[in-house]
């Protein structure tokens, strides 16, 4: 009796055994099935070569003073000045936002890329841009009567960005421009200071206010230079506007003039002041179909790139990019989304070299700040 009982158990384990491996051997094929119905994006590529040609953007207008968007506030005649009297650092590229990131663009691509074609060139007009001269009238500015609130937040970020950016490249350029911009960097510090603590609601938008791009640069900046008061702020504002959010409509986006995602700009931050354990049960909340392997968002389509507004969404295509690849990092069940960015990536990277200005005076940013996110 106790033989028969002892070779019923065997078959019964053999049997049980036999059934987890068919589970398993289920899941993989069922797994395998989902990745195939995705089409595979080629890898784009962040080479000497590309650097070469995004490069020219930024360097191409970081003194061509006009077109211009002054996006000033008139107090008396006496404010009724050029844009580079006004912004001597930061005049060029339409605007001032896009020329902070342009000269952030050429930063970044001299850090990777020290041999450059126009490396000397690139350094002389840095170093000539972001002088103790130019920096302090830049300052001058912010202190107009109506100025308080100027480029906040999405310049505040990119200025952080720019200040990041040089904080890290142990190089004499970056040593002096970091040094010469530094006073203009705190003064952005302290309005972030200022102001996150008054922003009773998040700004929700695909475009230049969006609170959680402004957050998230100005947390990389805090993260980097070790500012802790800065760095404790933002992960409670953070918490604070967007820790109960849920199922957010990405079938809303985007826009019709967004170069921002919503959905994603904020999962990204959370990721940011999250541990790893909450932020995946805060994402599957907030963004349940991510976790798919067969999950798959169309590109934002540009059907004029001489329309300041429509080519936005070349940016969108850029951020949902390095929003995607910044979830995904260290999240093994998230990995499928790097494709996704690749796509979108790859659909607008071809046109914004010798396209009209409308696109070219900020699109390389963006699409070196995309690229650069696939190496980590």
């Amino acid at each position: 009796m106790r033989k028969l009982f002892s070779i019923l158990i065997i078959i019964l384990a053999f049997s049980c055994n036999n059934s987890e491996k068919e589970i398993q051997k289920e899941e993989q094929a069922a797994s395998e099935t989902t990745s195939k119905n995705v089409e595979i994006a080629q890898k784009p590529i962040l080479n000497l070569e590309q650097a070469n040609r995004l490069a020219q953007l930024p360097l191409h207008c970081m003194h061509t003073e006009y077109p211009n968007k002054l996006n000033q506030t008139i107090a008396s005649a006496s404010d009724l000045k050029s844009p580079k009297a006004l912004h001597p650092a930061f005049y060029g590229c339409f605007d001032w936002h896009s020329a902070v990131h342009g000269h952030w663009s050429l930063v970044s691509l001299l850090k990777q890329f020290p041999d450059l074609e126009n490396k000397t060139e690139i350094a002389q007009k840095l170093l000539q841009n972001i002088s103790k001269e130019n920096i302090e009238q830049e300052l001058r500015y912010f202190d107009g009567q109506y100025n308080k609130s100027f480029e906040r937040t999405y310049g505040w970020a990119w200025l952080l960005k720019l200040a990041e950016e040089l904080h890290t490249w142990d190089h004499i350029v970056a040593k002096k421009a970091e040094i010469n911009l530094q006073p203009l960097t705190d003064l952005i510090v302290a309005k972030y200071l200022e102001f996150l603590p008054k922003l009773n609601y998040p700004i929700r938008v695909g475009e230049h206010p969006n609170t959680a791009f402004g957050l998230s640069f100005a947390y990389d900046y805090a993260i980097a230079v070790n500012h802790v008061e800065l760095k404790t702020l933002i992960e409670k504002r953070a918490k604070d506007f967007y820790e109960s959010d849920q199922d957010c409509p990405l079938e809303w986006e985007p826009s019709g003039f967004d170069f921002l995602s919503p959905c994603l700009e904020e999962a990204a931050l959370m990721k940011r002041v999250l541990e790893p354990e909450p932020f995946k049960i805060w994402l599957n909340d907030f963004l349940p179909e991510l976790s798919d392997n067969n999950f798959d968002w169309s590109v934002g389509e540009v059907s004029d790139r001489t329309d300041g507004k429509l080519v936005h969404l070349d940016g969108v295509n850029f951020s949902r990019a390095w929003s995607l690849n910044y979830i995904a990092e260290d999240l093994p069940d998230y990995q499928h989304l790097q494709n996704i960015a690749n796509k979108h990536i790859n659909y607008s990277l071809p046109s914004i070299v010798g396209d009209s200005y409308e696109g070219g005076h900020w699109l390389g940013s963006f699409a070196i700040y995309a690229l650069n996110s696939m190496e980590k």
